[in-house]
């Protein structure tokens, strides 16, 4: 997430997409739509294949922006941006749904508690260090080729945390029962 929170805007400008802020408020917008469409999602496809989808969605975003450009591509970057939903709704939201359910109604509010911290504490601080420190690498040694190299860094992130997610997660169908004996 850190990837694309650091270096989107700036690589849309750079791309010579017109009005980039504006194009990166479609992100919000399919957010919305798909927080919306989680009840529906829930009954066909479970928590597991959900975060799967949501997790896949970031590898192909970013995908989407190594190959788009701000011409006859740029439909890819807009792509990327309408992804949004999908990467933040099926990833993040409903893994703080699963671990609210998992958690139990005594441990509820200490797990978000624990998952916000690392998530958005410290994630985000390693994520932001690792994409400035990528991206600062990149900008010397692959100039020429920056932002493509760039946005191949976290899609290959993506996709090696899809593989470990889908090999070692293993759904609770069930809370378990946490009352002290």
């Amino acid at each position: 997430m850190s990837f694309y929170y650091q270096n989107a805007n700036p690589f849309l400008v750079n791309a010579g997409i017109p009005n980039p802020t504006a194009k990166m408020a479609l992100g919000q917008f399919s957010e919305a739509i798909c927080l919306l469409l989680i009840p529906f999602f829930f009954r066909r496809l479970g928590y597991k294949k959900m975060i799967l989808l949501g997790i896949a969605a970031w590898a192909l975003r970013y995908l989407f922006f190594a190959y788009g450009d701000g011409q006859e591509r740029s439909f890819l970057l807009l792509f990327g941006i309408l992804l949004h939903g999908i990467c933040y709704d099926f990833m993040f939201v409903v893994g703080q749904i699963y671990t609210d359910r998992i958690a139990g109604e005594k441990y509820k509010a200490s797990a978000q508690g624990l998952i916000t911290i690392a998530m958005y504490g410290v994630g985000m601080l390693i994520g932001f260090w690792v994409a400035g420190a990528v991206s600062d690498y990149l900008k010397t040694a692959y100039a020429a080729q920056f932002w493509e190299y760039l946005w191949f860094i976290p899609a290959g992130i993506s996709g090696f945390c899809l593989l470990l997610f889908a090999l070692f997660f293993k759904e609770e169908k069930t809370v378990p029962d946490m009352k002290a004996s």
